[in-house]
This record gives structure tokens, C-alpha cells and sequence, in this order.
């Protein structure tokens, strides 16, 4: 080991910091890297992380495999539009509690630019409690199972961390399961999605919707983070879950204080190198409100900043509330990121 740290010390510009060693160099010769050090049994994860990270970095499209959906990665910005059918949601809680007004909401964002619809009968907000099975069954199945039939080529996920709402979910035809727990507070969870072909969004939570926002601590943020969602894409990968049906989230808001928030904005394109699609979702959080001192059916600007800096920093989809202004901000950075125009 201490002679391939004395050769990448000789061949490639480091940078050491308190979570970790930072390696730059052309792609072909981390490529280069990743081979030699893969003979050695040692090294052989490390090797194939390098691997993974670079093709990551370099590659241009990829697809998204939700069941019967493939979602191209890569040539644009993805924009997730939130449907929440519940009466306490932080922003839109009890607006879209009937299913006909949940329904032309649906409608109205696919209109309005929306490629996947996120239907959630669970508030989680700082300090929720959690909603029973069937409550959230009631609200969310009728909802899902209609917007299958109204708007069949738009991907329609479900945002649940409950094995049994999921099952239901897919059952009715939703192609997408966001779970904010990956698959760690329903251990029924993971049969359920190795059963199905539908996409599986894992994201970071530091402790529950209770409980998250009380002091949310940590030594490096970035590091713990990354780490976390590493273990779970192995562990859904251990499971039979295929990598070309997971996209990972970062978790804005969940169990981060505004700095930690502001860092993992910063630094998106880090978690770009688990060599899976990243998903970053702020939209009119707690955090920009600080920052500018608005409340919550103020933020559109700031949430507007946040999704055009996310995607600067490879953010591969967005989850919004306000569809259709923030369509208009991924178009804009997309064409000077991605150089689209259309």
C-alpha cells in the first residue's frame, strides 16, 4: 500500500483532507490506476469504486429502468413533480386531498413540464408522526391507480417507506418506489422491490421524520453521507435489485442543518462518483427560508437558485413543488451544462 501511495504521489496531484485523499488526473490514467491496483486482493473494491467513479464522470446518457419506463439520464435534467396527498405537508399539505383535485394537479405539472409524478400520503416534515398503512393506502392508491390510466406515458412514483403501501402502489402500476429511509425502517421493503422491475430511489436520513432536525450531528457530513448510501446500494444490489434501477438522494433536509445542506449543494457532484443517477430535492425547505429570511410560499427564487446551482454540480433529477418555473430554470442551466437547447 505505501508503495502505490508513493507512486500516485510521483504520477497524479493529491490533495489530503480530513475525509479522505482527493486524486486528479486525466480519466485514462485513474483507468490506468484502477487496473494495476486491482491485482492486488486488497485493493480490489478500491480499484473498482475508481472505475465506477470515472465512468461516472465521463459518461454522457445512461437510462433509468422504472418497469415498464426508461428514463434517459444525462441529456437533460429530469424534474420530479411533488404530489402530496395529505393534509399536513410543510408546503401544500391538504390541497390535494380529494383524488379529482390530486388528479388535475398531476395533469396540470405534466403540462407544465414534469417527466415523473411523486405521490406521497405521508407528511414528512420535521416532526411528523407516522401515518398507518391504511390511512396512507386511502389516500395514495385511488390517487396512483387513476394517474396510471390518465397519464400512461408519465412514470408515476410513490413516495413511501412502507413495504405494504409499496406493494399496493406497484400493483396498481406506479413504476417508481422513493423511499427516504433506503429500505431501513420496513425491512419487508427490500423483498418487495427485488420482486418487482420498478425503480428504487435510496436516500440519506439521519434518524426519522420525528426526530431528524433535533441538533443533526456529524464529524464529515459529505464523507457519512456518501458511505451510507454506498452500504445501501450494495446491500439492494446484494438482493437482486439490478444498479440500472437505482437512483440515490442525498436528502436535503432530512437530519441536516443549513450548513450541511448548503455543503452537500456545493459539493452534488461527488455523489455522482457512486456511478448512479443523483436525485437532489430542496424544494422551498427550511434552509432557504433561512437564508433569506422568507417563509415557506416564498421560496420559489431561492429554490430556483439552489436546482440551477444542483445541476451545475451534476444533480441528474430535481423534486419540486413549482413545476412549471422550475422546468423553466432547468432548461436555462441545461443549456449552458449540457449545452441542450430546445
Amino acid at each position: 500500500m505505501r508503495l502505490v501511495r508513493k507512486w500516485i504521489e510521483e504520477d497524479f496531484d493529491i490533495m489530503d483532507s480530513d475525509e479522505g485523499m482527493l486524486i486528479l488526473a486525466p480519466a485514462t490514467w485513474l483507468r490506468f490506476l484502477a487496473g494495476i491496483i486491482s491485482t492486488d486482493p486488497r485493493l480490489s473494491k478500491l480499484s473498482e469504486r475508481i472505475r465506477v467513479a470515472v465512468d461516472s464522470a465521463t459518461s454522457s446518457v445512461s437510462y433509468w429502468v422504472c418497469g415498464r419506463h426508461r428514463i434517459e439520464i444525462g441529456r437533460r435534467t429530469i424534474i420530479m413533480g411533488i404530489l402530496n396527498v395529505t393534509p399536513d405537508s410543510f408546503s401544500d399539505g391538504g390541497l390535494y386531498m380529494d383524488p379529482d383535485s390530486a388528479v388535475g394537479r398531476a395533469v396540470e405539472m405534466v403540462e407544465e413540464g414534469a417527466d415523473i409524478i411523486d405521490v406521497g400520503g405521508e407528511s414528512t416534515r420535521p416532526g411528523a408522526d407516522p401515518v398507518p398503512v391504511e390511512e396512507e393506502m386511502r389516500r395514495v392508491i385511488p390517487v396512483i391507480s387513476r394517474l396510471v390510466k390518465e397519464i400512461p406515458d408519465i412514470p408515476i412514483s410513490v413516495d413511501t417507506y412502507k413495504a405494504e403501501v409499496a406493494r399496493a402502489a406497484i400493483e396498481e402500476g406506479a413504476s417508481i418506489v422513493n423511499d427516504i429511509s433506503a429500505m431501513r425502517m420496513d425491512p419487508k421493503m427490500v423483498d418487495v422491490l427485488s420482486e418487482s422491475s420498478v425503480g428504487v430511489v435510496l436516500m440519506h436520513m439521519k434518524g426519522t421524520p420525528k426526530d431528524m432536525q433535533l441538533n443533526p450531528r456529524y464529524d464529515h457530513p459529505i464523507s457519512e453521507i456518501y458511505e451510507f448510501l454506498q452500504e445501501r446500494v450494495e446491500f439492494a444490489e446484494a438482493r437482486g435489485i439490478d444498479r440500472s434501477r437505482i437512483v440515490v438522494d442525498p436528502g436535503i433536509g432530512f437530519g441536516k442543518d443549513l450548513d450541511h445542506n448548503l455543503e452537500i449543494i456545493r459539493r452534488v457532484w461527488e455523489f455522482r462518483s457512486l456511478g448512479f443517477p443523483v436525485l437532489i430535492g430542496p424544494s422551498r425547505k427550511s434552509f432557504i427560508g433561512k437564508v433569506l429570511g422568507l417563509p415557506v410560499d416564498e421560496r420559489v427564487e431561492g429554490t430556483g437558485a439552489v436546482v440551477s446551482i444542483a445541476i451545475a454540480y451534476g444533480a441528474d433529477i430535481v423534486r419540486v413543488h413549482d413545476v412549471k418555473e422550475m422546468a423553466r430554470v432547468a432548461r436555462m442551466a441545461d443549456s449552458i451544462v449540457r449545452d441542450v437547447v430546445s
